[in-house]
């Protein structure tokens, strides 16, 4: 019987991970930088974590979580975002009374959504996001969208797009609202069925609907900026204003909406616009969500971040031909002959290791031209060349395979010699 993957999900071998981790090692330094701290949250949660604060009328909730009961009847969700986990753990560990404010976080993880898998998109996938809790200065949201901007920069990324809206505050949002009723009601009939529940519930979501999306209705809909409210229109200058000083060039679009119900005022998207990327160009997207603290049962706490997938940033990098600059290779292959040379050599390969070298000996009882081969095959700097002979005489033989220049070594001295030679 043949077991394959289940279908959504992906193996990530040897010769790709090392993107990964590149990807995921800029993310921790630029975080560093900007003093955010890591946050590691359970996999799965109580459900009415997500129904509570990603909302009910959302397409992760109604159709794409992974739910089930475990054998206390209770209803856990896989993850499908980090967001709701991230504010849970904020409200539970009682971060609000941190001395240091306001509380930087960023995660890094698998997240899971039942939908249908094409290019970028799979039912299990990497996230890396950033929350940034306890301040409603624009000054904030500016620099969660500088963080993410700079981490695709940083890795030579440059067809990049971003995309910024106001969604107001509650008084602006509410206004708008009825104006969308208003718009959508007398022609609701024509629109899918998850349009027409969203009407009364959540009608900016109908917006964000990919099979209505060319009606004529969605062109002429009310703009969320022209019902904004002086408090709400000058938050959004200031992220503009920011933005502008940073340099980062950006576009506003009054029909971004963002698919989560926790957002308010400032919300964005960063998209490729790198040439054969595909339909789905967007990143990344994030916004501020004030209100979801509260949602799950914390003090009132403004909050901004963004999320990203780390499998469309891997996509993205592939459509701009973009080589990363990976480590790869080996600094040194032990080639040993005769049994008492390789029982010596498994004892210079840990000293080697410890001393911060890559290194690698045989394990197949090869010959020393298969030996060779396999040190060419993994990219090695150099060969450490150990026989019986040379063991009786306490000297090694370094070749180094790029030139073919050739020493010799005391035995006794190779390690200090080889760190001389080749760094470390």
């Amino acid at each position: 019987m043949t077991i394959s993957i289940p279908r959504g999900t992906q193996d990530i071998l040897p010769g790709e991970v090392e993107k990964w981790q590149l990807i995921e090692k800029k993310a921790r330094e630029l975080c560093e930088r900007f003093q955010y701290k890591e946050i590691r949250t359970p996999i799965f949660e109580h459900t009415e974590l997500f129904t509570r604060s990603v909302g009910d009328t959302t397409d992760i909730v109604q159709k794409e979580m992974y739910t089930f009961l475990d054998r206390g009847k209770r209803s856990l969700t896989l993850r499908p975002e980090g967001t709701a986990a991230v504010v849970r753990s904020f409200v539970e560990q009682k971060m609000f009374g941190q001395a240091n404010q306001p509380v930087k976080l960023y995660y890094m993880g698998p997240m899971f959504r039942y939908e249908r898998p094409q290019a970028g998109r799979f039912r299990q996938f990497v996230q890396f996001g950033v929350e940034a809790l306890g301040s409603a200065d624009p000054a904030v949201d500016a620099e969660v969208i500088v963080l993410a901007y700079s981490l695709y920069q940083s890795l030579g990324l440059k067809k990049l797009k971003l995309i910024i809206n106001s969604l107001g505050d509650k008084e602006s949002r509410s206004a708008h609202r009825q104006a969308l009723i208003e718009h959508f009601r007398p022609r609701i009939d024509e629109f899918c069925g998850d349009c027409q529940g969203r009407l009364e519930k959540n009608p900016m979501r109908i917006l964000d609907c990919k099979k209505d999306r060319d009606h004529e209705l969605m062109k002429s809909a009310p703009s969320i900026l022209d019902y904004l409210n002086d408090e709400s229109r000058a938050y959004f200058e200031k992220v503009q204003k920011y933005l502008t000083d940073l340099q980062i060039p950006f576009e506003v679009d009054s029909n971004l909406v963002r698919g989560l119900d926790y957002y308010n005022h400032t919300a964005f998207e960063i998209m490729s616009d790198a040439e054969g990327f595909g339909a789905i160009t967007t990143l990344c997207g994030g916004g501020r969500y004030n209100g979801l603290v509260e949602e799950i049962g914390g003090p009132e706490t403004p909050g901004i971040g963004f999320a990203l997938s780390i499998e469309r940033f891997i996509a993205a990098l592939h459509a701009e031909n973009i080589d990363l600059p990976l480590h790869e290779g080996l600094d040194v292959y032990l080639v040993a002959l005769g049994e008492d040379a390789k029982d010596y050599s498994v004892g210079l390969l840990h000293q080697l290791r410890m001393e911060g070298f890559s290194a690698e000996r045989d394990y197949l009882d090869r010959k020393i031209k298969a030996q060779f081969k396999a040190a060419d095959r993994m990219n090695a700097r150099a060969v450490a060349i150990l026989g019986e002979d040379e063991l009786k005489e306490n000297k090694i033989n370094v070749k180094t395979l790029a030139t073919g220049d050739q020493v010799e070594y005391p035995l006794d001295q190779f390690i200090d010699k080889f760190k001389e030679a080749f760094g470390k």
